[in-house]
């Protein structure tokens, strides 16, 4: 299936938060994804066309470890989307404008190289990880 084919089926990901409000302004308002479903303990959102599910489990937030990765130390667990490169810039600069902190921030990863791609990291209130990233050409999402 080619990596610009529109019919590949949404995916689904759950994952730990310790409040829900805040993942709501987070996931709903910052990042701009229509809340789904909910409960008192879960909340659905449509993330880039995909299903993501912030379970309420304050445990089970921690930080993950890092791995080296173009000179940054890259969150080993992490979750996203790829965009296309104008949405990638918008939101950049819609997050550089309230002060997100950037684990990563904006750049031009792989410059020059196959697989070259802008990607930033963050992370939502309850430290989970979010890399958002675009490529010039969607084609080179798995060249190696």
């Amino acid at each position: 299936m080619s990596t610009t084919d529109r019919t590949l089926p949404p995916f689904h990901l759950a994952f730990p938060v310790h409040d829900l409000a805040a993942a709501r302004a987070f996931y709903g308002e910052l990042l701009g994804c229509p809340e789904g479903r909910s409960s008192p303990d879960w909340v659905d959102f449509n993330f880039y066309g995909h299903q993501i599910v912030a379970h309420l489990a304050p445990d089970e937030c921690n930080f993950s470890k890092v791995s080296a990765v173009d000179g940054h130390g890259v969150p080993v667990r992490h979750f996203g989307a790829v965009l296309p490169m104008a949405e990638w810039e918008r939101l950049a600069e819609k997050l550089r404008a309230v002060g997100t902190e950037f684990v990563i921030e904006p750049y031009i990863r792989f410059k020059g190289q196959v697989g070259e791609q802008a990607t930033m990291f963050f992370r939502d209130p309850s430290g989970n990880a979010v890399e958002i990233k675009s490529f010039a050409n969607l084609e080179s999402l798995f060249a190696k």
